[in-house]
């Protein structure tokens, strides 16, 4: 019990030092905000405690000096008159006043709350933050094809979640719009506008949500809806003069396109979300598909899959064979249940969490490792001598793959954050990449072993658009397959993507083969084209 106690404190000792900025890409690090949180809290409530006790004393001071104050200006001569009374004044504002009421006045208090506060507030999200929280938000809605209104009440896909106000709307709204994100500016505006309605009382917000859904349409290319929304605007505010001049602006514009600047039918236009030339390919359509758990094709040869016990003659599994489902036969991709326990787990998150860092991507023409928008989560590196659990799960894994764990990456543990996700890429290096293990001198990846720590309640499926197969995370399981046919040439189909976490928490461990040290434990073939 002692020993759960202690590793349970220091997770979050690490987690509260090691928080600086990205906790959106963590959900992990996020947590921390909680902990930041909870003592602002208590530094608030002591700071008004002692406030509370310093005001009274000056309540007690501002009422004594009234009395005293009321009582001599009845006859100021006479009081003054006596000079014990006129030496008993000036020590009052003297010697009295350095000894009770100065140090009242002057105390440190608000400094040190103020650096108190400070100090917490490393732990809190950014600007930086806040922005990736949006743009996660607007991805969760274009992949999972949310309804905005239903997100804004509560609703993601169908698990309740906590509503938005008129004014979260709106800061989203704004949040995409200084992105350039005009498409969901719109959509963010216009629930924000529907929620808001004709309430006198906020006029003021109305005009501004117009002005800005105004210019969005107009930068969608949708001019006439544009020149509408800012007539209606002047309705509200006549004075507003850049409501004005983009009136006589957008009027201009459709003149000189031959339009009737009076035919628009209010209608909001059916706007589509403008993507870049790989998000309109087939392969990142099917991505997104597969992601929403649609079926985008037939699996090749399903009905020869099965699940089966097995145990490779290895000491560790013969009496503890392992469950093995099979997912696709070519490539042969697998998963291996209840194959990593809730306190094994435990132990990996424990000592993962204060390592972890903003996953990267290597640049295909520099090499050089770097952050992505395409690659949402972070990740940390566990070494086999950093807990005898690490030890016990690399041999785990050798038992069951057959490959050697000792030319193997190190367990690489991920958390995924608000949003988080990896688009399709390949884990092994392409031809043309001909630096991209070299550091290691091991060779390409020859396998990958991906084992889920967590289940998700919504999203998170690792998919493999080739091959139209989706896995969904599942506490305890593996996913098993190989990168590279014998003969050394990469498994195109084994492509894949992890999608963006929906609800809930994403965990996994990653552990990486590579083609040294496998030589006789999975050798070539003899015919060239395997």
């Amino acid at each position: 019990m002692m020993v759960a106690v202690f590793w349970h404190s220091l997770l979050l000792a690490c987690v509260a030092c090691s928080v600086t900025a990205e906790v959106f890409t963590s959900l992990a690090h996020l947590e921390a905000t909680f902990y930041a949180e909870r003592d602002i809290a208590a530094t608030l409530k002591s700071f008004i405690s002692q406030e509370r006790a310093r005001l009274d004393q000056l309540e007690k001071i501002a009422i004594d000096y009234e009395k005293h104050s009321a009582a001599a200006l009845q006859n100021p001569n006479f009081y003054l008159a006596n000079p014990v009374n006129a030496f008993l004044l000036i020590k009052r504002f003297t010697l009295d006043w350095d000894q009770n009421v100065a140090p009242i006045l002057n105390n440190n208090t608000w400094n040190d709350f103020n650096q108190d506060v400070q100090f917490a507030r490393q732990d809190l999200p950014s600007f930086e933050d806040l922005t990736g929280a949006a743009i996660a938000l607007m991805r969760l809605q274009d992949t999972y094809h949310l309804d905005t209104s239903k997100v804004a009440h509560g609703n993601l896909g169908g698990v309740m979640s906590t509503s938005l106000s008129v004014d979260d709307c709106f800061d989203l709204a704004k949040l995409s719009y200084d992105e350039g994100d005009f498409y969901h500016t719109a959509m963010w505006v216009e629930e924000a506008l529907a929620m808001l309605g004709n309430h006198e009382s906020r006029k003021d917000k109305h005009v501004e949500m117009l002005d800005y859904l105004a210019f969005s349409y107009y930068k969608q290319g949708y001019l006439k809806h544009a020149l509408t929304l800012t007539k209606e605007l002047l309705t509200l505010d006549p004075t507003h003069t850049r409501a004005f001049n983009n009136k006589r602006y957008f009027e201009d514009m459709l003149i000189k396109q031959g339009e009737d600047i009076n035919s628009d039918d209010g209608q909001r236009p059916a706007v589509k979300r403008v993507v870049d030339e790989y998000r309109q390919s087939k392969e990142f359509q099917t991505y997104e598909a597969l992601c929403r758990g649609e079926t985008t094709q037939k699996i090749k040869d399903e009905h020869k899959l099965k699940c089966r016990y097995i145990h490779n003659n290895h000491p560790l599994l013969i009496l503890s064979p392992v469950k093995l489902e099979e997912m696709h036969l070519d490539p042969w991709i697998v998963l291996i249940h209840d194959i990593i326990s809730d306190s094994e787990i435990n132990d990996i998150k424990i000592l993962a969490t204060p390592k972890l860092n903003r996953a990267t991507v290597q640049n295909s023409q520099t090499g050089q490792l770097e952050t992505a928008t395409y690659r949402i989560s972070k990740s940390a590196w566990l070494k086999e001598g950093d807990h005898p659990t690490i030890m016990k799960l690399n041999q785990r894994i050798e038992a069951i793959t057959g490959l050697d764990v000792s030319t193997a990456e190190e367990l690489q543990i991920a958390n995924y954050g608000l949003g988080g996700h990896y688009e399709p890429h390949f884990d092994f290096a392409r031809k043309e990449e001909k630096d991209a293990f070299k550091s290691l001198g091991t060779g390409n990846r020859i396998a990958t072993y991906l084992a889920y720590m967590t289940d998700v309640e919504a999203g998170g499926a690792t998919v493999f658009p080739y091959l139209g197969l989706k896995l969904f995370p599942k506490k305890g399981s593996a996913a098993f397959w190989y990168n590279l046919y014998r003969n050394g040439d990469g498994i195109y189909n084994t492509r894949h993507a992890a999608c963006p976490v929906l609800v809930g928490v994403k965990w996994v461990a990653n552990k990486w083969f590579h083609e040294r040290g496998q030589e006789w434990r999975r050798s070539c073939s003899l015919s060239p084209d395997e």
